[in-house]
């Protein structure tokens, strides 16, 4: 170590000493966004409206509290069971929860670095001593070789916290729980979103098996017709034929929309903490759900307080910088008071009697002076760690604006996009009802109903994507703004 270096240690110490302070930078929480909203993104008005079913108008409503359960603004009973059973019963969760246990007991472990260290021993001695020595260690006349000696003794350790390496390490330790709090309370967001989504997704899928089969019965009662025109000499078999591979390439379509609700069927069981064969008994249809029409917006000053994973970034950058301190401690001069006291004899029955007691006290001082540069590379590996800490407490910052902003304009998307898909599907409807008619009465060909068929099926399909986006979108937005965590008991994540 240069004299330099040693004399700058030598100066921290000094100051350290006087001051009473931990050495180290001391945190302070990073200053919040200063834009005032989310540029183009941030809402202007309510969201556009229609008649069909979830095309209410949506406001967004700047500040707007969010509620710790904010699932039950959808007003479906199944769903804020299915939420609250899977809140209860998934393993994520309870591992979380685990985690943080683990986390505490860490913590209060590290903070009785603070107190000393004292420990009972009991030494039992059976021993010859060499007979044609000179020194006999026992003191008494050379007639038995053999002895025996007990030993009963109490020893302590103490480590004065001079440098506050310790508090450092407390700190870190504690900043270290918070982040696993806040990981849990992520978890929990991400879990209750996971379930309300995985429910629209089954609605959306039972609204386009619906819709599928709607048209195949109408694609039915069309080769009814044909066959029974081709049997009175009116319609060609070629028009039966072409009708028939119209009705089973939409029956094909059946299948996979068959097979995707049961993919979606067993990502909800699994999300209850069940396995395939337990699966919840509810059942979801778009109909079952009230779109929200007062939806919050949070500031991105506010938006940091609320988001976990904000919080959890912010908690590991505190323990980054509290462990810049204790690399700092480790460099200066560490001190130790030591003491042991007790009583030795010769037998067990005179242990503690007079002139059998010992004692020692005594204090050390110990500085490295050298081990090839270990505990400045130690530092500056703890000053990296911090840059990165802050880095990532940036990034997380921006992710979460980012989230927002393209959930906001994923509302506004949503509400022109259900006006669209429901004025086309009426449109698309009342053409099929006209194309049928004309069909009947020989005024329209096969293609063109056949054409006017296939708009309908794929209004009608676009029409079900189109309202559970929607609804799917709200509970995105809900999840970015960070769940309402805030406004549950605080027991809840404990």
């Amino acid at each position: 170590m240069g004299l330099s270096m040693r004399s700058r240690f030598i100066s921290v110490a000094g100051l350290a000493v006087l001051s009473g302070c931990a050495v180290g930078p001391n945190f302070h929480r990073p200053a919040p966004p200063a834009t005032p909203d989310y540029g183009t993104a941030s809402p202007h008005g309510a969201t556009a409206a229609s008649a069909a079913s979830g095309g209410a108008a949506q406001q967004l409503v700047d500040g707007m509290d969010i509620p710790g359960q904010w699932w039950e603004v959808f007003q479906s009973p199944k769903l804020t069971a299915l939420v609250e059973q899977a809140l209860k019963a998934n393993p994520t969760v309870d591992a979380a929860r685990a985690a943080l246990r683990q986390a505490n007991d860490l913590y209060k472990a590290q903070r009785t670095s603070f107190f000393p260290t004292v420990q009972g021993s009991f030494n039992a001695l059976r021993a010859k001593n060499p007979v044609d020595t000179l020194a006999n260690p026992t003191s008494l006349p050379q007639v038995n070789p053999y002895y025996n000696l007990f030993t009963a003794q109490l020893s302590l350790s103490y480590m004065p916290d001079v440098f506050g390496g310790t508090r450092r390490a407390l700190e870190s330790t504690r900043a270290g729980v918070e982040a696993t709090r806040f990981e849990l309370i992520a978890t929990y967001v991400t879990l209750s979103s996971n379930v309300v989504t995985t429910a629209v997704q089954e609605a959306a899928e039972r609204g386009q098996i619906a819709a599928t089969e709607r048209l195949l019965a109408l694609q039915g009662q069309l080769t009814e017709t044909l066959q029974r025109q081709l049997g009175i000499g009116t319609a060609s078999r070629a028009d039966l034929l072409a009708q028939q591979a119209a009705e089973a390439q939409l029956a094909a379509t059946l299948p996979p929309l068959q097979k995707q609700l049961g993919v979606t069927r067993d990502a909800l069981t699994a999300l209850l903490g069940r396995l395939p064969a337990e699966e919840p008994a509810e059942t979801f249809r778009l109909e079952d759900l009230t779109l929200p029409t007062a939806v919050p917006v949070s500031l991105p000053s506010k938006l940091v307080e609320q988001r976990p994973d904000v919080r959890q970034a912010e908690a590991n950058l505190h323990a980054a910088s509290a462990e810049v301190g204790v690399s700092v401690a480790n460099m200066l001069p560490q001190f130790t008071i030591t003491g042991d006291t007790g009583s030795a004899a010769l037998a067990f029955s005179q242990l503690f009697h007079a002139n059998t007691g010992f004692w020692d006290l005594g204090a050390s001082l110990t500085q490295t002076l050298f081990d090839a540069g270990a505990l400045i590379y130690k530092h500056r590996a703890a000053v990296a760690a911090l840059d990165e800490a802050g880095a990532q407490y940036r990034a997380t910052v921006i992710l979460a604006c980012q989230n927002v902003a393209d959930t906001l304009r994923a509302l506004q998307a949503d509400g022109e996009t259900l006006k669209a898909s429901a004025a086309a599907d009426h449109a698309a409807e009342a053409s099929f009802d006209l194309a049928r008619e004309q069909y009947r009465i020989g005024t329209l060909s096969q293609v063109a109903l056949l054409n006017a068929e296939q708009t309908y099926r794929q209004a009608e399909i676009a029409l079900v994507q189109a309202q559970a986006n929607r609804y799917a979108d709200t509970a995105g937005l809900f999840q970015a703004l960070g769940g309402g965590w805030w406004n549950l008991p605080a027991a809840t994540f404990q």
